[in-house]
């Protein structure tokens, strides 16, 4: 129901007996007399909280530092790493994420980068597609391993611009398209295609994923946790053999069609 009332984001917090929900808003004088007329009848108490002014980004960047993924030496912009000289640049991935999801830390993004530069041993990369791209890491870390051409695709704005402004900072070569869902593209055009997305989404929009794959295209699904893997797994398991990697309580699915 708050997601229905247009809220941007949900923290829960639980307790003996309760459940404590804070919802943020853009601030709209009517809001708390709408979610009061919405929710009170099903017992909740409704109170305005203080939003604390915080720069996040400048948080973010105080205990952001350089670290490894497999092969990739993840970097951050604004602070010069030691390591990086013994680095080649090939494996180099420059990051300064803003407000767009994709530095290397999260335990999804790594199952993807890790996936990728096993998959690049295997065979080459070709055409690849990253739907959902957030900073386009995925898709740049492609182009380092010799994807012949990157699409990445995101429906948020602030996303496009950051992959534009990676892509620039790592000196990758991908086009960037701001859109829903990949429908517009081109069926089998892609030899891989890689979603860190949710697992609705992924559920959702399976037969939407799958027709993008070439003849013996591989898929890379991330962003989902592993107690969703049963759905993904359910879902995917006609379209190829299914490989499970599982970080914490992440997990990724690779789905091979040769």
């Amino acid at each position: 129901m708050l997601w229905e009332s247009g809220t941007l984001g949900i923290e829960v917090s639980a307790s003996e007996g309760y459940a404590q929900l804070l919802a943020y808003f853009e601030d709209r004088h009517d809001i708390e007399m709408d979610l009061r007329a919405t929710l009170t009848p099903f017992g909740a108490e409704i109170d305005r909280a203080a939003v604390p002014s915080v720069d996040w980004v400048a948080r973010f960047r105080e205990g952001f530092r350089a670290f490894q993924v497999g092969p990739f030496r993840i970097v951050p912009d604004w602070d010069p790493d030691p390591e990086q000289a013994s680095t080649p640049p090939a494996r180099v991935l420059r990051v300064d994420p803003g407000q767009a999801f994709g530095t290397g830390t999260h335990d999804t993004t790594q199952l993807c980068l890790l996936a990728l530069a096993e998959l690049a041993r295997t065979a080459p990369l070709g055409r690849v597609l990253d739907l959902g791209a957030g900073t386009g890491i995925l898709g740049i870390a492609a182009t380092k391993l010799g994807a012949r051409i990157v699409v990445a695709l995101d429906d948020d704005p602030e996303a496009i611009a950051s992959a534009r402004r990676h892509a620039s900072l790592n000196g990758a070569s991908i086009a960037l398209i701001l859109g829903d869902g990949a429908t517009a593209l081109s069926r089998g055009q892609f030899d891989l295609v890689l979603a860190n997305i949710t697992a609705a989404m992924l559920c959702e929009r399976r037969d939407e994923i799958a027709a993008l794959r070439g003849q013996s295209a591989r898929l890379i699904l991330s962003g989902f946790l592993l107690s969703d893997l049963p759905d993904i797994q359910a879902s995917y398991a006609p379209l190829g053999r299914l490989e499970v990697r599982t970080a914490g309580e992440w997990a990724a699915v690779v789905v091979d069609r040769s």
